[in-house]
């Protein structure tokens, strides 16, 4: 957390010849595999014919402001929120489980310009809190279990200019997250069909659009 601290102070107050802020606004889909939590789903929830495939779809939300540190180089602060769910129901009755990611990560970019037009190629690492609601089938209770983890990026974005200080952003994202295993009250999500702790860890792949405002 301290690195991450200082990093930001950096993006705040290191000034150059360059130096100019962006703030980035959008939302996006992302492409989530997370093995172990959807052998839990298939293993216990699922019926044969409505087994989770190797991904599933999530939608997400996500803000950034970047310090350009020359006309090559920027550093930026991403903050993203996933949101995701799963809903089961079967003879024993309804089994649902919902999760959001809040995902800062900061990201350093190399940026290619033209005359109305930007592309960024870069990637970083970031903290992963998570939390996750569960609904067992036959109970009308929600248990929430939290973890908190490291996540990498890598980003590839395109800005196509609008105006003289707005621009039309599209990303493509590609994200490994260490979101660990949630607990609730100090005891793991537990699947007991295969006898280990469900880990919400994951592989994702996502196509985002935004608008950017340059300062």
């Amino acid at each position: 957390m301290k690195y991450l601290t200082l990093s930001i102070l950096v993006i705040l107050c290191f000034s150059t010849s360059y130096s100019q802020v962006s703030l980035r606004a959008g939302m996006g889909v992302d492409y989530i595999s997370s093995p172990s939590l959807y052998n839990y789903f298939n293993q216990n929830f699922s019926e044969p014919g409505s087994q989770i495939g190797s991904f599933k779809a999530a939608v997400n939300f996500s803000g950034e402001a970047d310090y350009k540190l020359s006309n090559k180089y920027e550093l930026g602060l991403d903050l993203t929120y996933r949101l995701y769910s799963y809903n089961f129901s079967g003879s024993l009755g309804s089994y649902n489980l919902s999760y959001h990611n809040i995902m800062p990560t900061l990201v350093s970019y190399y940026v290619i310009e033209g005359d109305g037009y930007e592309f960024k190629f870069g990637g970083g690492p970031g903290i992963r809190f998570l939390s996750a609601d569960e609904r067992l089938p036959g109970t009308t209770t929600t248990q929430t279990y939290t973890s908190t983890g490291i996540g990498f990026l890598l980003r590839a974005e395109g800005n196509t200019k609008i105006s003289s200080e707005l621009f039309a952003s599209v990303l493509f994202d590609v994200r490994y997250d260490f979101n660990g295993e949630p607990k609730y009250n100090g005891v793991n999500l537990y699947n007991a069909v295969d006898r280990s702790n469900v880990n919400f860890n994951s592989l994702s792949i996502g196509i985002g659009l935004g608008l950017t405002y340059y300062l």
